[in-house]
């Protein structure tokens, strides 16, 4: 179990998916722009697509997210890691999209999915993390994705 699901529990839309509204924290535009698209196309909603800490808070108090996918750097002081842990402290999963992964923070977020990434990387991932939000356990991992073991 992690984040509070149940393993076989249902969403409440019932379709079993833990994985419904995306929040998209990244301030490079065509990176933002190109995983939103993939997104859509995969049948995800977005609650937005944001660059900051400040807005990334902001759409967390105010909608449901159920993953949020966040660089660890932004524009401002803070950073992804600011916003892993102000979603950790609400109960919601992230998935780290950087060219770094930050090791040390593994306690913070389920994954990290290295960049560059293709598109399909990115929705193969997300897939993935609701495997194991669920529950379910990781099959094959997309390439560049590695999941933390407290997530498993």
């Amino acid at each position: 179990m992690f984040f509070g699901l149940v393993k076989g529990e249902k969403t409440a839309a019932g379709r079993g998916r833990a994985i419904r509204t995306v929040l998209v924290v990244e301030d490079e535009p065509l990176v933002a722009f190109d995983n939103e698209h993939a997104l859509r196309q995969a049948g995800y909603r977005i609650a937005a697509t944001v660059d900051d800490y400040d807005h990334a808070v902001r759409v967390m108090d105010g909608e449901d997210v159920d993953l949020v996918i966040a660089d660890v750097t932004l524009h401002g002081e803070k950073t992804g890691i600011d916003v892993a842990r102000r979603a950790h402290e609400r109960g919601v999963p992230v998935l780290f999209v950087t060219g770094a992964c930050p090791a040390h923070v593994r306690h913070l977020a389920v994954g990290c999915l290295a960049k560059p990434h293709d598109p399909r990387a990115l929705v193969a991932s997300i897939r993935t993390i609701d495997r194991v939000l669920r529950g379910r356990g990781a099959t094959r991992l997309p390439l560049g994705l590695r999941l933390f073991a407290e997530a498993v």
